[in-house]
């Protein structure tokens, strides 16, 4: 059963961006805003500093999988979520990324 849909429209992500609350750790930043929905939605977006093609696609599927398994957590419902990838998260593996993002999603109190 799908409880996540995603983000696509640059305004969409520029209004969780400029009226969202963030919270960061080393690997990666996150925003939240409510959405008046009865599910959450989340964007991804992987910059061309942390590296090319190759590697931004690889750190936006470890991410959106991550995501996915953590989802079924999640007690808040009803929020735009986005997720920023810094610089250093090129050279970070599966379970790196899971604790990232897991200690994000407990410091903003979506789990």
């Amino acid at each position: 059963m799908k409880i996540t849909n995603k983000l696509k429209k640059n305004t969409e992500f520029k209004k969780v961006y400029s009226k969202g609350k963030s919270f960061a750790n080393q690997d990666l930043v996150l925003y939240k805003l409510k959405n008046n929905l009865t599910c959450n939605r989340i964007g991804i977006s992987v910059s061309k500093r942390v590296g090319n093609s190759v590697v931004r696609s690889r750190v936006t599927r470890l991410i959106r999988e991550n995501f996915r398994l953590i989802e079924h957590t999640l007690s808040a419902k009803g929020f735009d979520i986005v997720i920023i990838a810094r610089d250093q998260i090129a050279n970070k593996n599966f379970y790196d990324i899971k604790n990232s993002l897991g200690k994000l999603l407990k410091k903003q109190e979506l789990i």
